[in-house]
């Protein structure tokens, strides 16, 4: 019984966390209080349910388990006397409640993005508060220290709650002004996810399927939004190939080397749907040009090769106006393919060394370059520094075969 309790509220943690947070937060107007409201619910769960057994409802006995700690924590003293009233109000209503809590992470996700918060924070409080990220993780991401990480998001929540920052759905107007920092921050939740391909990192799993979830919502709400669109359809193409990226025994497969039999052609007709009513606004973004890129390798599925002269332009156009260190190594990559390997190192020669120095993508892209240019020496060194900053031990073995596969100069 211990067992089946600890699992579900382990599930409950991972698919409702956002929505429980935005529920509470939405009525105590304080993210730092609700987070350790419901922090101390799944204690009491943990605590109570394998005597006692998993109620019909575990979303609702949370959020009633809720109040109640606050009720009696005194370590949140300051926390309780604020925000025990709305949540008194809360537990009521939620008490015996029969249906799904009403899912209000995209009004959270634009409270995040209020003009009132720093710009640099917004993305990681939006992926704590929403997402149930953990700081370290966050920091990681940013490359940022992650006790400076944690201080600047308990600064942003109190700066939430001082300002008195309504927990409601802005007006247009500020509703556009706040749009691009939401996309962002759900296409940083998806990429997370995506790096986690096996599931088997509990801090990730989930992320990549409530990122779509979030980018279906945020296409609801701004259906005439092209680059909400563009996020859309460029999380599709990239979850349509999900089952091809790893083999059968869990090996690495490079998107040129998947079985495209193995790709979701449902998910990559959808993409290109919402790819086409974009382009229809004439407004061209980054969003809609990384969802170009990944519609270029699916036409792998109908023509049985890659067209990288067209990767190599909308790189291009997408570095000119995000020159973010993922992009610029992957315009790099494609000028190699499209051009020359020389020419590709060329371009990996002008990025900024020392933020290059720790990028684990630039030394696997320098070092395939190298090979490809008859470098085998620098090659092996590349493939050994590219190796040495993988953490997925499937990217390690499959640079190690790369790296093995290299003819002596």
């Amino acid at each position: 019984m211990e067992t089946t309790a600890r699992a579900i509220a382990e599930r409950v943690a991972r698919t409702s966390y956002g929505r429980l947070v935005a529920y509470l937060s939405s009525r105590s107007r304080d993210i730092a209080g609700a987070e350790d409201a419901l922090a101390d619910a799944f204690r009491a769960a943990l605590e109570t349910w394998p005597d006692r057994g998993v109620p019909a409802n575990p979303e609702a006995w949370l959020l009633t388990a809720a109040r109640r700690t606050l009720g009696h924590a005194r370590r949140h003293e300051k926390v309780r006397a604020e925000a025990e009233p709305a949540l008194t109000l809360l537990g009521e209503e939620m008490d015996g409640l029969a249906h799904p809590v009403p899912d209000r992470r995209l009004n959270l996700l634009f409270v995040c993005a209020h003009p009132a918060i720093d710009p640099d924070i917004r993305t990681p409080l939006m992926l704590q508060s929403v997402l149930g990220m953990e700081a370290a993780t966050i920091a990681a991401a940013f490359l940022a220290p992650p006790g400076a990480m944690a201080q600047r998001l308990v600064r942003a929540k109190a700066k939430i709650r001082a300002a008195f920052i309504p927990f409601e759905m802005p007006e247009a107007d500020d509703l556009a002004e706040r749009v691009d920092a939401v996309l962002v921050a759900i296409y940083a939740a998806y990429g997370a996810g995506w790096e986690d391909v096996l599931g088997g990192d509990a801090k990730r799993k989930g992320l990549a399927e409530e990122a779509l979830f979030l980018g279906r919502m945020a296409v609801d709400l701004l259906p005439q939004n092209p680059e909400a669109r563009g996020l859309l359809a460029l999380m599709l193409h990239c979850e349509a190939r999900k089952r091809a990226r790893r083999s059968a025994n869990g090996s690495f497969v490079p998107l040129a080397e998947q079985d495209t039999a193995l790709w979701s052609v449902p998910m990559i007709a959808e993409a290109e749907a919402h790819m086409l009513t974009a382009a229809r606004a004439a407004q061209l973004g980054r969003f809609q040009l990384e969802a170009a890129i990944q519609s270029v390798h699916a036409q792998r599925l109908r023509t049985g090769r890659t067209e990288w002269r067209a990767l190599m332009l909308f790189y291009d156009l997408l570095a000119a106006g995000t020159p973010a260190a993922g992009i610029l190594v992957s315009r790099a990559a494609a000028h190699g393919e499209a051009v020359s390997p020389q020419d590709g190192l060329q371009q990996l020669d002008l990025l900024d060394a020392d933020a290059m120095r720790t990028y684990q993508p630039y030394w696997a892209a320098r070092a395939h370059l190298l090979a490809r240019a008859g470098k085998a020496s620098e090659a092996r060194a590349a493939y050994r520094t590219a190796i040495g900053l993988a953490e997925d031990e499937a990217i390690r073995s499959f640079l190690r075969r790369k790296q093995e596969l290299i003819r002596a100069d």
